[in-house]
């Protein structure tokens, strides 16, 4: 009886929270100010580049080559790893991915604010599989490129709340 009721209850939870129209929001929390950039980078075929460029038009920013626009610069990006643990017999079993992203937002007739975002992520090497372990890591790699993307955009927001509190 107690399972039918948990049952019951969480097919019912699901049916309200699928037809309540419940939707993620893209763009909606970057205010006007920010919607249209310029995106500047010392190598725009990058990765992070690319990656960046794709979260800001999934964010429906429009990216313009004009001045008298707020301009978000990739300044350094920096990719590493260090070995977190071993085997037995000496080899690296275990490696911590480190991606180091720092920008810039200058806003029209204001200074220039760094922002950056750090991303560590965990990765073990074995390497009998060296052909799927080469095909993970960059999967891991691209995941974690996206991730830093979409944290410079929330802290370019962020940052913006704070400029107009000033």
């Amino acid at each position: 009886m107690l399972k039918q009721i948990k049952i019951a209850f969480l097919m019912l939870s699901t049916a309200m929270l699928t037809a309540c129209g419940f939707q993620l929001q893209n763009g909606e929390l970057i205010p006007k100010e920010l919607q249209t950039l310029k995106f500047e980078t010392s190598d725009p075929y990058s990765d992070m580049s690319v990656a960046m460029r794709r979260q800001l038009q999934l964010n429906n920013i429009q990216l313009v080559e004009q001045a008298n626009v707020p301009v978000l610069r990739i300044n350094k990006t920096r990719a590493d790893d260090q070995v977190a643990s071993v085997f037995k017999q000496g080899r690296e079993a275990e490696k911590m991915l480190i991606l180091e992203v720092e920008a810039s937002v200058k806003l029209p007739n204001k200074d220039a604010y760094p922002i950056s975002a750090k991303i560590n992520r965990t990765f073990f090497d074995n390497s009998r599989a060296a052909l799927a372990k080469s095909a993970e890591r960059e999967m891991i790699w691209s995941d974690m490129r996206e991730q830093a993307a979409r944290q410079l955009i929330s802290k370019m927001v962020a940052l913006q709340h704070q400029v107009k509190a000033n």
